[in-house]
């Protein structure tokens, strides 16, 4: 069964602290009635800023027709994304801006080439979806296919850490990017361009997780 739709406009970034729950990952719906136990897409729209699509189920009714929605632990790093937009200023540093987005990506797979996509990226590597992760500390080749762009982006990286799906989270690799020079500067212009379409909600639907 698919998951039932649920939009949430937020008029500015500050409101996502009054609707969203850090101590048990929990977004209050305010006029939504969806029974408890539904799991729901919600599509969470901020004013001049970022679209993110999480996935997650009824928790529970609040007084007032309201609806708990419970993010599973597969949504941290849209959270993590978010509380950092809202916060101001912190998505400057690169380092810590992680992208929570779904990009098509080819690697070297131990017996030949693999098709998998991203959970998030950013300059500095990216999370690749698997549920056979490459051995930690492995170098490998990915081609990574940005919205908007003809050709993939090749770039080389090593395996940093894996995760299998008794981790009861997304399992897949991080890869730590090891290019240098002329493609490292081409991979930062590509998420930095990815940003910034991120943050002004015109991403398209299929690149949204």
């Amino acid at each position: 069964m698919r998951p039932v739709r649920i939009e949430l406009r937020l008029a500015s970034p500050a409101e996502w602290i009054k609707v969203f729950d850090p101590r048990d990952a929990t977004i209050v719906v305010d006029g939504d009635q969806t029974p408890v136990g539904t799991d729901v897409r919600l599509d969470l729209l901020i004013e001049a800023g970022p679209r993110i699509v999480f996935r997650g189920q009824i928790l529970a009714h609040r007084a007032g027709r309201s609806s708990l929605v419970a993010l599973g632990p597969t949504e941290r790093e849209k959270v993590n994304y978010l509380n950092g937009f809202v916060r101001g200023g912190l998505l400057d540093l690169r380092a810590i801006r992680r992208l929570p987005v779904r990009l098509p990506i080819t690697y070297g797979g131990l017996d030949g080439p693999c098709q998998a996509f991203s959970r998030d990226i950013n300059e500095q590597g990216v999370f690749v979806v698997t549920e056979d992760p490459l051995p930690e500390e492995a170098e490998v080749h990915l081609l990574i296919t940005f919205p908007g762009s003809k050709q993939p982006l090749s770039t080389i990286g090593v395996v940093s850490h894996t995760v299998v799906p008794e981790d009861e989270d997304t399992p897949g690799m991080g890869i730590v990017f090891s290019s240098r020079d002329a493609e490292r500067k081409l991979l930062v212009e590509a998420v930095d361009r990815l940003d910034q379409a991120f943050r002004t909600g015109s991403l398209p639907d299929d690149v949204l997780l």
